[in-house]
């Protein structure tokens, strides 16, 4: 029987392209999303991959939702903590709401998520999890420091985690994505973004494919000596 897989945030960009990579290796996927129905229902009659709703940020929405999906498709044996927003201001300007919103709904779900699916892989001795963290949780970005807090606390916690795991045959590692061509994104002001991509050496923006590759690989029963790492696809952006 395939392995269940969950992509949270897996019905747009970056997770969308998770989500359908993940299918074509087999897995049998679960994409959960927060608010946009009409998305995720345009990507389950494209991609015939199940959605459900939920708030990956709050635990008891996380436990209701894990509780489902075992009843429906069978234990977690994959987890790709993928959700993530962002609320951009400056630190004079950011207000301590928007702090929480981020730090929960990016790093609060990689706890959520972790802590429901953890008991189930350690008893099938086998788990494969991974944790999306960013280019900008490495090298910090101005006017970020709420994004970069969460996405670097991700690096450090998929570090300890896996240490955790090791033994009982989960794996736990990280995908950094530098500056990839999706919807918000292509919301930058056209001179701003034509500077981000003068920074990338490759000389363009990553593709959303590109990371779901990276999953792909760190997810498969294969990658079973690969664990604590974190790996950065972000076309030479930044070395780290």
């Amino acid at each position: 029987m395939s392995r269940v897989a969950l992509v949270t945030g897996g019905t747009r960009g970056i997770g969308a392209a998770i989500s359908v990579a993940l299918a074509q290796a087999g897995r049998r996927v679960i994409a959960s999303y927060a608010a946009n129905d009409e998305a995720a229902q345009r990507f389950q009659a494209e991609t015939s991959i199940p959605v459900l709703r939920f708030d990956a940020g709050n635990f008891e929405e996380c436990r209701l939702a894990h509780d489902r999906i075992v009843a429906e498709h069978g234990p977690v044996e994959i987890l790709v903590n993928n959700a993530g927003i962002t609320r951009d201001a400056t630190l004079a300007k950011m207000t301590r709401d928007m702090w929480d919103a981020v730090l929960d709904t990016n790093l609060g779900s990689c706890f959520n998520l972790c802590k429901l699916t953890f008991e189930d892989m350690r008893s099938k001795k086998f788990g494969r999890i991974v944790n999306i963290g960013s280019i900008n949780g490495q090298a910090g970005q101005y006017g970020q420091v709420n994004y970069a807090a969460a996405k670097s606390g991700i690096h450090g916690f998929t570090k300890a985690l896996a240490q955790e795991g090791a033994r009982f045959g989960i794996t736990v590692n990280a995908v950094a994505p530098g500056y990839i061509d999706t919807e918000m994104v292509r919301a930058v002001p056209p001179d701003v973004l034509q500077k981000i991509v003068a920074r990338i050496p490759m000389g363009r923006l990553g593709r959303a494919e590109d990371i779901a590759r990276g999953v792909a690989f760190l997810t498969a029963d294969e990658a079973d000596f690969i664990t604590g790492s974190t790996l950065s696809i972000n076309g030479g952006q930044h070395m780290y």
